[in-house]
């Protein structure tokens, strides 16, 4: 029996032996830690010597920076898109132009030089901005941090670079003893890298077991809970190598009510008095004066000294009209704009007539720009704001109710350049409009001021409105408008017996008829009721004051309204 039972015995615990070898392979391949290292160019997806992967505060961009004769560069959109908006490339003078309060500095693409219109030529021992190999725009970071508020840190093996723009409270903790930073929750996970006991890192989301964090050298990635300590919260400590610029304004401590007066031609300048005799409480008035005439930056002016010195004893500022509308046929805005040149022709053109005939500001009025010139545009008001700040002149800007197509005009940064930004509160339906309609609905007036005062300080907006209105008339499905004075609109309602209802939807008076030939005939009139309405939504969001389009065009009544306003 002996004999039998010891080899049975063995062969029990061979098979045990055996079992407990492949349960710990099986434990070992389930529960041990891989040693697995990822590779970090996979990681970041480093393709090239020259590619730096680029972390912005705690995210990874898909962007991509480079490194360049020991240089890290971006490429132009990401330096505006996530660090500073106000570059603009030239690219018809291979220039890279910034803009602060009281200088335009202007680099040469390609070189480390650059002049600021202030201080003179001045040069880096680096390339500035460069076109890569595919005509990409790179602009050297280094002298991004020369205008922009961020920090920036570089590390190697592999290149990632380190941005941040905002210094907000974040949760921190302490690596309680030696670890490793893996791409996944899981001890299966490749190691990024190892963290020893004492480590920080930033705490970015907690799970069950992991948590994801990021390290000292910008790695994000995995760690167990079971070795963070002392989690707490901290706020990093802000760049002290800049101070923002402060764009300061003229701000007049009363409602503005200005007038714009469609002078047509220099004998346009002998109707001031009569178009301003019963306009009550009028402060500002705004000739057309300045007009955009060749490719060259030339401009047509009929600025007048008289005419400044009686608006002047009237009590009223003058703030000259500057516009792009007289000569668009002949025109480029795209030419005049993405020149330097050309944009310092018309801004010094613009800013001696109106110094010299006595004016207190200047109203851009340029329409009709097209996405494509919209950062030019920008570049242009940024410039003429500089000027117009060195000579004392308030600078107002018109502009179209903002809608997404026409965002390329900037509100936001107008809001910051310029004193004034007013909204033209009407043509909500136009002489090429499909559809008859309102010129100035009170829901497309409230809207258009709404959505101005989300960019821009109420303290700098003002609302336009018209002193004009449409009759449609719509024959076999087609739609004809023309523009009626408010005095005129009032006479044709009268002389064809249109019987007006007010309407709560557009907060106007409206009337229709059908006349022999079966024309309809509609009209949603301007009038001192709809005025009213729209002068409330105005009051209630606090704005700056109020123009008017065009002086001259109005029923004597609205003043009454308008000066209620002013004076309220």
């Amino acid at each position: 029996m002996k004999k039998k039972v010891i080899p049975a015995i063995i062969i029990i615990a061979l098979i045990f032996i055996i079992g407990c070898i492949y349960a710990l392979q099986i434990y070992r391949e389930r529960f041990s830690y891989s040693e697995e290292k990822k590779d970090l160019n996979e990681y970041f997806d480093i393709t090239s010597d020259t590619d730096v992967a680029i972390l912005l505060g705690n995210d990874y961009l898909e962007e991509r920076a480079k490194l360049l004769d020991g240089t890290y560069y971006m490429d132009f959109n990401s330096v505006r898109k996530y660090l500073n908006r106000r570059f603009y490339y030239g690219k018809s003078d291979e220039t890279l132009v910034y803009t602060i309060p009281d200088a335009i500095i202007t680099a040469k693409i390609g070189t480390g030089k650059y002049e600021s219109t202030k201080d003179g030529a001045q040069e880096e021992d680096y390339q500035i901005a460069r076109l890569d190999d595919d005509g990409t725009l790179l602009v050297a970071l280094d002298y991004v941090k020369k205008y922009t508020n961020f920090s920036f840190k570089s590390f190697t093996e592999p290149n990632h670079i380190q941005l941040d723009t905002k210094w907000e409270e974040q949760e921190v903790a302490t690596i309680s003893k030696d670890t490793q930073l893996r791409v996944r929750g899981g001890v299966k996970s490749a190691v990024i890298e190892e963290l020893a006991a004492g480590d920080q890192v930033i705490v970015l989301d907690q799970m069950e077991k992991w948590a994801k964090v990021k390290s000292a050298d910008s790695f994000i990635g995995f760690v167990e809970n079971n070795k963070l300590k002392d989690i707490t919260t901290q706020t990093p400590i802000p760049v002290t190598d800049y101070a923002e610029p402060e764009y300061t304004s003229i701000k007049k401590d009363f409602k503005i009510n200005m007038g714009f007066h469609n002078v047509k031609g220099p004998s346009g300048n002998d109707t001031l008095s009569e178009l301003v005799s019963n306009a009550k409480s009028l402060n500002v008035i705004s000739p057309t004066w300045l007009m955009v005439s060749d490719n060259s930056g030339g401009i047509t002016s009929y600025a007048s000294s008289s005419y400044v010195n009686s608006a002047h004893k009237m009590g009223l500022e003058v703030w000259v009209l500057f516009e792009n509308i007289t000569y668009k046929d002949s025109v480029s805005m795209s030419e005049v704009l993405s020149h330097a040149d050309t944009r310092k022709a018309m801004i010094d053109a613009a800013v001696k007539e109106t110094v010299a005939c006595g004016a207190d500001g200047i109203n851009l009025d340029f329409e009709s720009i097209s996405g494509e010139d919209g950062q030019s545009y920008v570049e242009f008001v940024r410039e003429l704001s500089i000027a117009c700040r060195a000579n004392g002149l308030v600078f107002s800007i018109d502009n179209y109710v903002p809608m997404h197509f026409n965002d390329h005009y900037d509100l936001t940064e107008q809001g910051i350049v310029a004193d004034y930004v007013i909204i033209m509160g009407y043509d909500e339906h136009y002489g090429g409009s499909s559809e008859a309609g309102s010129v100035a609905s009170l829901s497309y007036v409230e809207n258009g001021i709404i959505n101005t005062v989300a960019k821009v300080d109420p303290s700098k907006v003002i609302n336009a409105v018209p002193f004009y209105t449409r009759v449609w008339q719509t024959k076999d499905g087609k739609v004809t408008s023309k523009a009626y004075p408010m005095n005129n609109a009032k006479e044709y309602i009268s002389n064809h017996s249109i019987s007006l209802e007010w309407d709560p939807e557009t907060a106007q008076n409206y009337g229709e008829y059908t006349s022999s030939d079966g024309t309809l005939n509609q009209i949603w009139m301007e009038d001192k009721a709809s005025l009213e309405q729209k002068l409330t939504v105005m009051k209630s969001n606090n704005i700056a004051g109020i123009a008017e389009w065009s002086l001259g065009m109005e029923t004597s009544d609205v003043w009454d309204a308008i000066s209620a306003y002013v004076g309220g």
